[in-house]
């Protein structure tokens, strides 16, 4: 790597002179660009966003909402066999009819009955399961018998049952007059879902906007520097999205993607501005000229955004051993979130710097004054001469709060991540609380091929009276009738057509078991456990057997993430640092923050305080977003050390001793990340005012991990640290040393 030569430092500097190349020295070939020809590339940058723009104005709508399941497991292919041969045993829409203060046997309700059901089954793939009106089935009355249901399945995939759901809807669905028509189920949460995050995305953008420009004002003190980051990070938000809609017409790509793209892009964007425009200033203040000072901040800040960048995309990378598409989708977006803003900070904002030259301090709210000793130096001075008694109070603050996750349950997302006020969350509770068993959240047993021989009832009844002696099961009504406790309570006279289909059937089991809980859990464990006569293959379905194939593909694929993350963070860092220990460290440090953050989550978004507040209801945490959630935050915390450790290698590198170093290290990049962390916690922040609780959680839990990284670890725990190692701090064994020789990367050339 090229060497630049370094005066040396000055007592009370907080920062180094670092020259640029000399009049002799050429710029490279992209500085050059920028400098001499920055409106060409603004100009460039702009069509790309207008392109973007015009490419991303429907991306929610050709997102999808699920993505949770794992394509190959049991309860999705026996869902997809259900589909193919019993349309009506897997009704995916609820249409509830209601008269309060009425009766669903009054005249008015019954026509109304009527009219839904003949266009629900007038219309090409929509079949109606069950109706009370048709089957008059009791259990589809609700106990006050003010309100009934019908059970709907509507043909194809997420994308084309949700347009036919929303076109019955729109014509349908009604809530004035004494009969009341209301639409549940999953194709209707997909919908209210879609509508929701829509709403929340303009929502979020409102919020963290113009608090963000007031905050980047604050930190920058002109308008020109304060503006220039805010446009990088518009433009790194409207690039992602044309990239996410692109991806939609190749791939699934969850719609909650699209939150964590907005915040993220805006968030780095912070970042990246923050430190290269830091350094630019620093340039500028030696006398440079735009161009040179341009140089020497790309050759400085520049390796250490790409190096930064390259952590946080190593993190989410992780994501892509996961088959759920909604945790795949986030790789893809955080991938693009950091491609383009490492672009646009490395050619964008050097371009709107160069055009700006020294107007970039030009109407200026106030003047920093570097003078005066920087507040975060004289901290870690106190944290370095105290190093024991300053890092244990912050320790037990994280170890306690990390308490809660002690008793952490995991579950599957489902109606209630809507607000109350939901529609399909309005009849998902009604069904819940109003009515008896449906066995629509039945667990569903299919054999696509259980064979046509005359001792097919046999086997039938024989396997049916096992799977109702499974403890916790209430009944099993299959083709030959209904068992209850291992015996037949109703039989059937002939096979019953609702179970059968040529060489198929199934087994319908009911449970009082909550079917998204441990329970529910346990239960479908134990009915795959059940032996099958003649070992004929069967696939366990339904909400409880997707509740274990959901846990157990996230829990096998963890490992394999946590190493991945591991090892590549690890061999990041000590090309950074050439150091085995800081590493470890900073592993060790990050995995702390991230309990105490998982703990923050159990206690609000399980245990349900503050539910009155978020609008949401205290469940189970859905499972994929602690590993989403763990993967974005650890990246970020991991960009922050990189921010740290490069200015104080950086000292240490230019003859300083350890304290020197990391005081004047701290002092000049803590406050850059602090409040890159402030405006970045803003952006997350804004996800909270969302309706759906799966971006409150992430939001939410995501601005505490930032926070408490910037607040406590950096400053507090990593100088402790860093003075109790002492000289181990750049150990490593020789040959791993002559390694980092030859590869090594700093932020000075």
């Amino acid at each position: 790597m090229t060497s630049v030569t370094r005066q040396p430092l000055r007592a009370g500097d907080d920062h180094p002179v670092v020259p640029g190349p000399g009049p002799g020295s050429a710029a490279g070939p992209v500085v050059r660009l920028v400098a001499r020809h920055p409106t060409f590339v603004l100009l460039i940058a702009l069509l790309l966003a207008c392109v973007a723009v015009a490419f991303s104005t429907d991306v929610v709508g050709a997102l999808k909402t699920g993505g949770f399941d794992d394509p190959a497991s049991d309860s999705v292919r026996g869902r997809q066999v259900l589909a193919e041969h019993f349309r009506a045993a897997d009704p995916n829409l609820v249409v509830l009819i209601a008269k309060p203060g009425g009766s669903v046997d009054d005249p008015d309700v019954r026509t109304v009955a009527n009219r839904v059901t003949r266009r629900l089954a007038g219309t090409d793939g929509v079949t109606v399961a069950g109706s009370y009106w048709v089957n008059r089935l009791p259990q589809l009355a609700s106990r006050a018998r003010d309100q009934g249901m019908l059970l709907v399945h509507v043909d194809g995939d997420e994308d084309r049952s949700a347009d036919r759901v929303a076109v019955l809807h729109d014509e349908l669905a009604r809530d004035d007059g004494p009969v009341r028509v209301s639409f549940g189920g999953f194709t209707q949460i997909n919908n209210d879902i879609n509508e929701q995050v829509t709403a929340d995305l303009a929502t979020a953008e409102t919020i963290a906007i113009p608090i963000t420009l007031v905050l980047l004002l604050l930190v920058f003190g002109t308008v020109g520097a304060a503006g220039a980051p805010l446009l990088i990070g518009i433009f790194s938000i409207v690039s992602t999205l044309g990239t996410l809609r692109l991806l939609a017409a190749i791939t699934d790509v969850s719609v909650f993607s699209v939150n964590m793209a907005t915040a993220l892009g805006l968030g780095l964007a912070v970042d990246y501005s923050l430190l290269f425009v830091s350094r630019y200033r620093e340039q500028r203040a030696t006398g440079t000229d735009t161009e040179t000072a341009l140089a020497g901040t790309m050759r400085t800040a520049g390796r250490t955004i790409v190096f930064s960048a390259a952590t946080v995309a190593v993190a989410l990378c992780s994501l892509l051993v996961f088959p759920q598409y909604f945790l795949r989708s986030f790789a893809y977006a955080g991938i693009a979130v950091v491609v383009t803003t490492v672009g646009a900070a490395l050619l964008v904002l050097p371009a709107l710097l160069a055009l700006l030259g020294h107007r970039i301090d030009k109407w200026a709210l106030w003047r920093p004054r570097p003078e005066k000793p920087a507040f975060w130096g004289r901290f870690a001075a106190f944290v370095l001469r105290r190093p024991v008694l300053t890092a244990a109070p912050v320790i037990l603050v994280l170890a306690f709060l990390a308490l809660p996750f002690g008793h952490v349950r995991f579950g599957v997302a489902d109606d209630r991540v809507l607000p109350r006020t939901a529609e399909s969350r309005i009849v998902a509770d009604a069904v819940r609380t109003q009515f008896a068993d449906t066995g629509s959240g039945a667990t569903v047993v299919v054999a696509e091929h259980w064979g046509g021989a005359t001792d097919a009832r046999t086997r039938v009844a024989d396997y049916a009276a096992r799977l109702s002696g499974v403890p916790g099961v209430t009944r099993v009504d299959s083709m030959v009738g209904t068992y209850q406790r291992g015996s037949i309570v109703v039989a059937a006279g002939r096979p019953d057509s609702r179970f059968v289909a040529g060489d198929a059937t199934w087994f319908s089991v009911l449970s009082e078991v909550e079917p998204y809980s441990d329970a529910g859990a346990g239960l479908a464990r134990a009915i795959r456990a059940v032996p099958v006569p003649n070992r004929v293959p069967v696939l366990v379905t339904g909400p409880a057997a997707q509740l274990v194939d959901i846990t157990g593909s996230i829990g096998s694929r963890l490992p394999i993430a946590a190493v991945l993350i591991a090892v590549s963070t690890f061999l990041l860092l000590f090309l950074l640092t050439g150091s085995v220990l800081l590493p470890i460290k900073a592993l060790l440090l990050n995995t702390l923050t991230m309990s105490a953050v998982f703990g923050v989550a159990v206690w609000i978004f399980q245990d349900g305080h503050f539910s009155d507040v978020l609008g949401q209801t205290g469940a189970p945490l859905a499972v994929a977003i602690p590993v989403l959630l763990f993967c974005v935050a650890f990246g970020l915390s991991m960009d922050y050390e990189v921010f740290v450790l490069s200015r104080v290698i950086e000292r240490h590198e230019q003859g300083a001793d350890l304290h020197t170093a990391v005081v004047e290290g701290m002092s000049s990049s803590v406050r850059v990340i602090s409040a890159a962390a402030g405006i970045l916690s803003v952006s997350f922040l804004a996800m909270v005012s969302s309706g759906v609780s799966l971006i409150q959680f992430f939001g939410l839990c995501a601005a505490l991990a930032i926070i408490l990284d910037a607040l406590l670890v950096r400053p507090v725990l990593v100088p402790a640290f860093m003075r109790l190692a002492g000289q181990w701090n750049w150990w490593a064994p020789r040959p791993l040393k002559a390694l980092h020789a030859r590869l090594g990367l700093r932020e000075h050339g």
